[in-house]
């Protein structure tokens, strides 16, 4: 049980008991004085100042998720942009390589069209030779044997006629 039902307590001679007194005046004191209507509104005072950082720290999170709702939202717009500018890559490289591809074949019909226009010209032109060169003997081999013929003869005019007709023609 408590000390203070005690009839010792109550004793003047106790020590207990005048502190018990004068516990008593100091809160009395302290009520006149306003005291615990001071420590009260610290207490709202610092529950307000709680609530309203409380208040804060809410508005700064919807804040920081409204934020990140963004960014996750630029993240994936930048992701589909950067997809699709990476398909647009793809489709000009097969398009460049086919237009490449084509212009070689071009290039290369031309080249080898020039090469057959050349070989075709130097055929030609090779055969002229040739058939000048053939006639060039030949009407030295004709001048040659109608020499041999003729080199116990007295020259004959229908052989020389014949002969001047035989140059005119292999020129």
């Amino acid at each position: 049980m408590p000390a203070f039902f005690d009839l010792e307590f109550w004793n003047a001679a106790n020590p207990e008991l005048w502190v018990a007194v004068g516990l008593i005046l100091f809160l009395a004191v302290v009520w006149f004085a306003g005291g615990f209507k001071f420590a009260l509104g610290a207490l709202d005072t610092k529950a307000a100042t709680i609530k309203a950082d409380l208040e804060e720290a809410a508005r700064l999170r919807a804040e920081a998720e409204a934020m990140l709702a963004e960014i996750k939202t630029q993240r994936d717009e930048a992701e589909i942009q950067g997809a699709a500018m990476l398909e647009e890559a793809k489709a000009t490289a097969v398009r460049m390589a086919a237009e490449a591809k084509v212009k070689l074949e071009e290039s290369i019909a031309r080249r080898t069209a020039l090469a057959d226009r050349r070989i075709a010209n130097a055929e030609t032109q090779a055969t002229a030779e040739v058939k000048a060169a053939a006639g060039e003997l030949a009407a030295q081999l004709a001048e040659v044997v109608l020499a041999e013929r003729v080199k116990g003869l007295k020259s004959d005019p229908a052989i020389n006629i014949a002969v001047d007709q035989l140059a005119a023609r292999l020129q």
